[in-house]
């Protein structure tokens, strides 16, 4: 019998699945990958998915523990300081967060002062950690390859895969981003795919692929196994590798990467504002 709780939050402006995960006994709650509404034609920022969230949260009588990011997103906002703000809890990412902004400080040129130690974060997780939410463990697997930073949760029967792979029809993640590699990838998912057979794999976003009428976030390790386009027990390494780079080789980069970046890697705050009280975001010219 399960002692957790799964609400999904999907915003389709990103594709992006928020969960919201609880202990039933305690109400312990954490939540798993957030999403600040954001228009970039505009600059302007709103909280209506977060505002969602939490009056569900407040429905439920939960109390949050656990902000967590599964990585440093390049596709959507992350509203941690606000639902933090809102609720409580702790803001947590992958330690190697710290290689994540190591690399983009320089490819933004940021402000002298920005430290590149993962300290805009309440906690950074490493693999084989263990938090709770209430008398529930989380486990925590570093998961690379579509990032260097990348985090899945297991929790119970179930893990959290963030941006590793998606469902079957869709199948992974990319690997072009500075840190990311289709091998290191194709091991961390082979690693998700060693659980049990009936485990739950639920995933940071869906795409509705192709002969699919309708989003879909959750699907098994023996679905996965019989039937992802690009990792299935048929695939090897070598065949996974040529085919991801080759399509990553094809791809755009996602629409909101060079404004995302500079906000998620400060664990979703803005930048310092400047002296007629404003936050800006830089655009670098053929830097990437």
């Amino acid at each position: 019998m399960t002692n957790i709780e799964i609400k999904a939050f999907f915003d389709q402006s990103t594709n992006t699945v928020t969960y919201l995960v609880s202990d039933q006994k305690s109400k312990q709650a954490a939540i798993i990958d957030s999403v600040l509404d954001f228009d970039a034609a505009s600059g302007r920022t709103s909280t209506d998915s977060a505002d969602e969230l939490i009056a569900y949260i407040h429905a439920q009588e939960l109390t949050i523990q656990w902000i967590l990011e599964s990585h440093a997103h390049a596709d959507h906002l992350s509203a941690a300081p606000y639902l933090k703000n809102s609720l409580g809890g702790k803001i947590a990412i992958g330690s190697h967060i710290k290689d994540v902004q190591n690399v983009f400080k320089g490819i933004f040129n940021m402000e002298t002062e920005f430290a590149v130690d993962g300290s805009q974060f309440d906690q950074l997780l490493s693999e084989g950690d263990k938090i709770n939410i209430g008398n529930t463990p989380i486990e925590v697997w570093h998961t690379p390859g579509h990032t260097p930073a990348c985090l899945s949760f297991k929790i119970e029967d179930t893990i959290f895969v963030g941006d590793t792979m998606f469902m079957p029809d869709f199948g992974t993640a990319r690997t072009d981003f500075p840190g990311g590699n289709a091998a290191t990838l194709f091991a961390s998912i082979k690693r998700i795919l060693s659980l049990p057979a009936s485990t739950r794999i639920f995933t940071g976003h869906d795409y509705m692929a192709d002969g699919r009428d309708h989003y879909a976030w959750e699907s098994t390790v023996a679905q996965q196994k019989k039937s992802n386009i690009h990792v299935n027990d048929l695939i090897t390494e070598r065949e996974f590798v040529e085919y991801r780079t080759s399509r990553d080789a094809t791809l755009d980069l996602p629409n909101l990467i060079l404004l995302a970046i500079q906000i998620n890697i400060r664990a979703g705050e803005m930048p310092p504002k400047e002296d007629n009280g404003v936050s800006y975001l830089k655009l670098p010219i053929n830097a990437l």
